[in-house]
């Protein structure tokens, strides 16, 4: 077995959106993505009063790429253009294939925007290879009763939401994504296949991986190998995920990432005439 070595931290940039309290750790300084993860935003933790605004995602459009959302703690609303709706709470994912082309809309409900209350999401950007950017979209709402608690080590849990036998989801790609909690004094060995890109991000508390600690909201970058050795001193709470790099141009423009200037303007021409439909 050959532990994972941390090549680089990168500490996750404030960038608040309005009143929402944001965390981006990639991209972000010397980090442009980890192929084929794009963009991670951490909102919150924070807690809203009664009678606010809610979250601040009206309908906008996606093409090329997946989006994964973890609802931590609250409730988010999610409307698409191809007839996909739901409310997901505390401890859901909603996991969207744009594809060829979606209008979304994330919000928070009625009932939390009248009374208020704790909020944390996390949204992840997970790129598609061009024989898949057109493919037909689709949105999965995921509650929490549907993700498995599975114990992989003393005070260790995983909740894996694709990319295992009991995962609700199942991947285009072979995207495996989790949450990994880790209670105080507690350690474990994380699976991570040679030559997969892995995601490893500090969502609350600290942890270490063999000699060396990855403070709260720091994204790890890690060496080659086939597993990651992690111990947390005081507890923690990480994302953690790995996946096959796709190795291709990739451009991004606003809420647009293909393989090509020339594909980012036919999907701009086609938003404005309309063919991602609209809410």
């Amino acid at each position: 077995m050959t532990k994972r070595k941390i090549t680089s931290l990168h500490q996750a940039m404030r960038d608040d959106i309005q009143d929402l309290v944001t965390r981006r750790p990639v991209p972000g300084h010397g980090l442009d993505q980890v192929d084929p993860f794009l963009f991670l935003n951490h909102h919150g933790p924070q807690t809203y009063s009664a009678n606010n605004n809610g979250l601040p995602f009206g309908p906008h459009p996606h093409r090329g790429f997946e989006t994964v959302t973890f609802i931590l703690d609250g409730s988010l609303a999610h409307h698409d253009s191809g007839s996909g709706e739901s409310v997901v709470e505390a401890g859901g994912v909603q996991w969207m294939t744009a594809g060829s082309g979606l209008v979304h809309a994330e919000l928070s409900p009625e009932a939390f925007k009248q009374t208020g209350g704790p909020l944390e999401i996390l949204q992840l950007w997970v790129n598609l290879p061009a024989r898949l950017k057109m493919t037909e979209p689709n949105y999965i709402p995921v509650t929490a009763s549907q993700i498995a608690e599975s114990e992989i080590s003393a005070g260790v849990v995983m909740r894996a939401v694709s990319g295992t036998q009991d995962a609700p989801i199942a991947s285009l790609t072979g995207v495996t994504l989790a949450t990994v909690e880790m209670d105080a004094g507690s350690h474990a060995v994380l699976d991570a296949p040679v030559g997969r890109s892995v995601l490893f991000y500090t969502v609350r508390g600290a942890c270490r991986i063999g000699e060396t600690t990855v403070p709260e909201h720091n994204l790890a970058k890690l060496e080659d190998g086939d597993s990651i050795e992690v111990s947390s001193e005081d507890g923690c709470l990480i994302l953690f995920g790995h996946a096959d790099p796709i190795g291709e141009p990739t451009v991004a423009h606003g809420p647009f990432v293909m393989n090509s200037e020339a594909e980012i303007v036919e999907a701009i021409r086609d938003y404005r005439a309309g063919k991602f439909g609209g809410l």
